[in-house]
């Protein structure tokens, strides 16, 4: 249950920061807003490390040291979520980062990538899949004048009213 209900915040907590990074970029420009953004995630994070961990900071004996890049992914997380918002919209891009986060899950857990176990395909997680990049196909048809008909960004469209 607590699995859930982090996520659940982390969902909440990915989508406002992605607005927010989307208005700061606006006014700053996306690659200051991006160093800005995660230089002020480290700093907010050390002071949790050093009250909730009690493992040292650079400990990493045992870990697969190409795992260390993952913070490298970062930058091209907040980057480009940060231009899609702008481009798309809030929920048209978050829609479609959770597509993709789902397809690169689904074909994780059944190949055993990044040594997890691996977990046999099964066909009702492809519908489960299936349906739901289905619900973004409506979710973006449902629009009165789609982004790629009016060549106008989702910021354009929302000043014009």
């Amino acid at each position: 249950m607590m699995g859930i209900f982090l996520s659940i915040v982390a969902g909440i907590l990915i989508s406002v920061q992605n607005v927010f990074n989307s208005r700061i970029s606006e006014r700053a420009g996306s690659w200051a807003t991006t160093t800005l953004v995660l230089a002020m995630g480290f700093g907010a994070s050390i002071p949790v490390f050093y009250t909730m961990e009690d493992a040292r900071l650079f400990d990493f004996a045992d870990a697969n040291l190409i795992f260390l890049f993952g913070g490298v992914f970062g930058v091209g997380i907040v980057f480009c979520l940060m231009m899609g918002i702008r481009l798309i919209g809030p929920a048209y891009a978050v829609s479609v980062v959770l597509i993709s986060q789902l397809t690169t899950a689904f074909f994780t857990n059944t190949f055993g990538w990044f040594g997890f176990d691996s977990i046999p395909f099964t066909w009702n997680k492809a519908a489960g899949l299936i349906l739901l990049i289905a619900g973004i196909l409506v979710f973006k048809l449902s629009d009165a004048v789609p982004a790629e008909q009016s060549n106008e960004s989702y910021e354009q469209r929302q000043a014009n009213g």
